[in-house]
């Protein structure tokens, strides 16, 4: 492996999330898929956000996300997504950045305004996301910096973003960089829907360019066509190096090769909101394994952050993470 200056790198959607409280009545009345992720036109990202109710603004986007928890557990990051220079394209960048993660890719001056995903959230704390990407599909290979792969441990990408064809070239490009400077490729499935959409292709990458996978429990089932976790699980044990798989209230499973670690979830008060979670369990995972813990232990952060999520409104940690892994588990960070 090469002297790395970054822990992990992110490559995904930037994209400003708007959150709402709803019922379910209002998501029957749009026809919203509840849980799930979807794509929208501009058009239909102005007409929803105009009945959104008392909505919040921060910056979002699942990678981006992972790479912010990172950084509140103390870790070295960089992140590489692609907005707009627009009022919300400089919100993006200013928030991102004020968490200590390194982002310099060059902003669009002739594409579609900055991504913004519009969330809207039942009283059972789950999620429903309808997302314009905007200037997101303008990510392209052009945008990889091979320097900041080559000195990453790690590069983290969002399968959300494996829509759009050039960023397919970036993602490939990327990975080659990065197992050719001898570190490693995470993928995260991100959603039932988006496996649905691009189940070979995600195969054909577990394969050849992914060592650490991250899904939750419906999408590693749709992975592979299967209605039991269980069998699924045996399906990618042997597709790549590490699998961490969530399964909400049921914690995680982790398999490595014959290694399989169970860890329970991480009790919350109340949960709040659910966006997010899979995201900051990715961090604390990732956090784990790039500074030597094993697998067991890097899972448990993993919970824990996933935990902090949840109990508040938003994607990203409240309170500074190390703090509070070191607090909950007595892990030195």
């Amino acid at each position: 492996m090469s002297d790395t200056r970054f822990d992990v790198t992110g490559i995904g959607n930037a994209i400003v999330d708007v959150l709402a409280k709803t019922d379910d009545a209002f998501l029957v009345t749009h026809n919203l898929p509840k849980g799930a992720m979807t794509l929208i036109d501009g058009d239909a990202a102005e007409r929803l956000y105009g009945q959104m109710s008392s909505p919040m603004e921060q910056s979002g986007g699942s990678a981006a996300n992972t790479i912010a928890g990172l950084a509140s557990l103390g870790g070295a990051c960089a992140f590489v997504g692609k907005v707009h220079d627009d009022v919300l394209g400089d919100s993006f960048r200013d928030a991102i950045r004020g968490t200590g993660v390194t982002f310099d890719t060059p902003a669009a001056t002739d594409s579609a305004p900055t991504a913004r995903c519009l969330i809207f959230i039942t009283p059972d704390a789950q999620r429903t996301m309808q997302t314009y990407l905007g200037a997101c599909v303008e990510l392209g290979p052009r945008d990889i910096d091979p320097e900041v792969i080559q000195n990453s441990k790690i590069t983290y990408l969002e399968g959300y973003l494996w829509d759009p064809a050039a960023a397919k070239e970036a993602f490939i490009r990327a990975a080659t960089i990065a197992h050719e400077a001898g570190n490693r490729v995470s993928l995260s499935l991100s959603d039932p829907f988006c496996v649905d959409r691009h189940r070979a292709d995600f195969l054909n990458l577990l394969e050849g360019h992914v060592d650490i996978l991250f899904a939750n429990e419906d999408e590693i089932t749709s992975l592979y066509e299967v209605d039991d976790f269980d069998e699924a699980l045996q399906y990618v044990r042997g597709h790549c190096e590490i699998a961490a798989l969530t399964r909400s209230e049921k914690g995680s499973v982790v398999v490595s090769g014959d290694e399989v670690h169970v860890i329970d979830a991480a009790p919350v008060e109340q949960v709040v909101d659910t966006t997010g979670a899979g995201d900051a369990y990715a961090a604390g995972f990732l956090y784990g394994i790039t500074h030597h813990l094993d697998l067991h232990d890097a899972a448990r952060i993993g919970g824990v952050a996933a935990a902090e999520v949840i109990s508040h409104m938003g994607a990203r940690p409240a309170e500074p993470l190390g703090s509070l892994i070191e607090h909950k588990l007595h892990i030195n960070l």
